[in-house]
């Protein structure tokens, strides 16, 4: 590629991030990139962000291209990237400029540390935990940062593990500061708690997974999933919302056993069960999983600050609030009464 072609495609870049950064939805951002990086990769290969770039952790074999070198990210590619690793820091680069915010997950509210890393490797279609702690016992350990690849998570904190970023290359990392600053690129001037290789670089073999993690299942998972594989996200949820993760499981098994893509013959849908309007009230995609599972917690969390108790916030899961309030207490239906009991008995274990 000639240097004009190259100048040309960064100062195309440019211009892409400064609009990246006022941008004021996650969506038309998202779009936006994938539109641009595929227009701009055309020649190279490079293709498109999200599912279509889907990595299988066990086996590590990936869709994704890597980004091209000269294309506003040089030092992101450099060194042998796994393409999802590339592909992740794309994505994250592409929310540069959006404001910290505790607990946010999206480019619309904002990002803490460990929501950046998480959607910007689902972007490249790899599932990790929610919170920092447990991303930082993702894949396998890298010994010291003159040793790591980009893409690779760096942690900090000590004792426990409390800020992460990944790593692009050049002793930097993107990541989500803190309250105040924005998602941004800086230099890594702290001590390192560890750092982890989620994906392995090109060339590797397969990185395995971290013990007691899988990835969580998508979309496309076919019948009911492995309890183990959902613990991630019901802990990540039970945390941000106050819920205990044991009752959101026994819930997930009450309604769906453990089924992502179950649809009741009322229509309600997921592995959590929602109703369409439900599901729309609360912003939820009810096939995916971890959206699943948070608005289920959510739920619930308002249905227990409304109504005081387990019981009745179960009741009004299955039946509607407005039943609970009509009837002043669990309903005279006999499907509800043998919910509440079947969600109970499985969260304390009977």
């Amino acid at each position: 590629m000639s240097t004009f072609a190259v100048e040309s495609i960064q100062e195309r870049v440019d211009r892409l991030e400064q609009r990246f950064t006022s941008a004021t939805e996650a969506a038309p951002r998202t779009d936006l990139f994938q539109r641009e990086l595929a227009r701009l990769g055309g020649a190279s290969g490079a293709t498109p962000l999200g599912a279509a770039n889907a990595v299988d952790l066990r086996g590590l074999t990936a869709t994704a291209t890597p980004l091209t070198a000269g294309v506003g990210l040089p030092t992101v590619v450099a060194g042998g990237a796994h393409p999802a690793a590339s592909t992740a820091i794309g994505a994250a680069m592409a929310n540069r400029g959006v404001p910290y915010l505790w607990g946010g997950t999206d480019a619309v509210h904002g990002f803490d540390c460990s929501g950046l890393v998480q959607h910007a490797y689902r972007m490249a279609g790899v599932e990790l935990p929610r919170v920092s702690r447990d991303q930082a016992r993702m894949g396998v350990e890298v010994p010291s940062l003159d040793q790591a690849q980009p893409g690779d998570l760096v942690a900090f904190g000590q004792p426990t593990v409390n800020h992460i970023g990944i790593y692009v290359g050049n002793g930097q990392m993107i990541h989500a500061p803190r309250t105040g600053e924005v998602v941004q690129v800086e230099d890594i001037d702290r001590p390192i708690a560890t750092i982890r290789r989620v994906v392995a670089p090109s060339g590797a073999g397969a990185v395995g997974l971290a013990s007691g993690f899988a990835a969580a299942p998508t979309t496309g998972s076919a019948g009911p999933v492995s309890p183990a594989s959902l613990q991630p996200l019901f802990e990540a949820a039970g945390a941000r919302h106050g819920i205990d993760p044991g009752l959101l499981a026994a819930v997930a098994k009450t309604e769906s056993a453990f089924d992502p893509n179950a649809v009741s013959p009322a229509g309600a849908q997921g592995l959590m069960q929602f109703m369409p309007g439900t599901a729309a009230q609360f912003g939820v995609d009810p096939f995916d999983p971890a959206s699943s599972i948070d608005g289920a917690a959510r739920y619930l969390r308002q249905l227990l600050d409304d109504f005081g108790s387990v019981e009745l916030a179960l009741a009004g899961y299955n039946a509607g609030p407005g039943n609970v309030r009509k009837y002043g207490g669990v309903p005279p239906f006999a499907e509800t009464q043998a919910y509440v009991r079947k969600v109970t008995s499985a969260w304390r274990g009977a």
